[in-house]
């Protein structure tokens, strides 16, 4: 083939591919986003501020966004337009379970409601109650719970739950069974216990600090369990499980940051669902914390009516590459009782995978997963790709549904 023809061959090849993704890039424009929608966020802030009395800077402090949480009905109906229906029912579910939203987070939710992707994250639904499938632990921690507050499933690492505070409750928690209608942080005796725990068990390498959320912390206390951990010779790594780069920014200070900072190597996993959640103090905030030397994940949790389309979560992720959160995981919901309604078929999540495949960067693709019931750890599901094998010969199918056989 001369010079020319690999020239007009390549330029046909592009032709190809750009086609691939026309669908996409007609349609990413109108998946809404927090950065876009900025201005419009601005003006809701404006409103809640009014409504709940806050000046400015008490809306940036962190503190006064928790223990302003909307935690009832009566007030939230007066900050959202809900009906006499969406509120006796939003009272309903709250004598079961709890629910709290940061005013921060609250001012994502415009448009129309209760179809809003964030408002399905965040506020009660009726289903809740009506709900008789599922499980109050149906990953089995409390079978899996060797000492105070630490859980083990895997041979080399475990988890510790630190509190059950959030900035805000979300409906799909797996661990809603812990909120209570009280915020509580677990007893020092307790992570004492929890550290002694770790050191006598010397195969623990790993120690992922969560809740609750482990940012609802002071940073005094987090200091002290970070620094009790860096001192067990065997501990390689922590990480903290948190949403509050998503839900409550304004936690992450610069004081946060230089201490976090002290504690190399630390890794945090925080949960972005939907691109509405990146507005620019969340980009901020994990900018901020990418720059201090912590690595960010994020493990999405694929929800029905929130995030369960292809290029929603294409969206997502591209431009969570873009403030440095690389995703990690995109989980199947899990089957709590009580969130049946958020939770899609398996087929949507692989679906969804091999949408992306080819068609992002392969940083922008999570690891989807299942965690088995029981509490027996996470299973990875991956669209097939090995069709068949025939003798020395394999045949696989490429991210374009191509049909190819490879020499084994």
């Amino acid at each position: 083939m001369k010079a020319n023809d690999h020239y007009l061959a390549a330029l046909k090849r592009v032709k190809e591919l750009e086609a691939l993704i026309q669908d996409y890039s007609r349609q990413k424009e109108q998946i809404p986003d927090g950065i876009t929608l900025w201005s419009k966020i601005q003006a809701k802030q404006k409103q809640l501020q009014a409504a709940l009395n806050s000046t400015e800077q008490q809306w940036h402090d962190w503190h006064w966004q928790v223990e302003n949480r909307i935690c009832d009905a009566e007030l939230l109906a007066k900050l959202l337009p809900l009906n006499s229906t969406q509120k006796q029912e939003i009272e309903e579910v709250c004598r079961s379970y709890r629910f709290g939203i940061s005013p921060y987070y609250l001012s994502l939710i415009i448009g129309e409601i209760p179809c809003h992707p964030l408002y399905r994250q965040a506020v009660p639904s009726i289903e809740e109650i009506l709900d008789r499938q599922g499980e109050l632990d149906p990953m089995a921690e409390e079978a899996s719970m060797p000492a105070p507050a630490v859980v083990q499933r895997y041979p080399d690492r475990v988890i510790i739950n630190v509190t059950n505070r959030c900035a805000t409750f979300c409906r799909h928690c797996q661990r809603r069974r812990r909120i209570g209608q009280t915020d509580k942080h677990t007893a020092i005796n307790d992570l004492v216990a929890a550290v002694q725990y770790i050191k006598e068990h010397k195969q623990i390498r790993d120690v992922l600090i969560t809740g609750g959320d482990a940012l609802m912390l002071d940073d005094e206390l987090l200091d002290w369990l970070l620094t009790e951990l860096e001192q067990v010779p065997h501990v390689e790594i922590k990480r903290l499980g948190t949403r509050v780069p998503v839900t409550l920014p304004m936690r992450i200070t610069d004081a946060l940051c230089r201490m976090l900072s002290r504690h190399y190597p630390l890794y945090i996993n925080t949960q972005f669902n939907h691109p509405l959640e990146i507005t620019p103090l969340a980009a901020a905030a994990c900018l901020k914390l990418a720059r201090s030397g912590i690595a960010l994940g994020n493990q999405s949790v694929l929800l029905a009516g929130v995030n369960d389309d292809a290029f929603v979560i294409k969206k997502l992720n591209q431009m969570l590459l873009q403030i440095m959160v690389r995703p990690y995981y995109l989980f199947h919901a899990k089957p709590v009782r009580g969130t049946s309604h958020l939770r899609t078929p398996v087929e949507t999540g692989i679906d969804i995978i091999k949408s992306l495949r080819g068609t992002t960067s392969g940083l922008a693709i999570p690891t989807y997963v299942v965690n088995a019931p029981g509490g027996l750890g996470k299973i990875a599901l991956y669209p097939q790709c090995l069709l068949d094998k025939k003798g020395k010969k394999i045949f696989l199918q490429t991210w374009e549904g191509k049909i190819i056989e490879y020499s084994n």
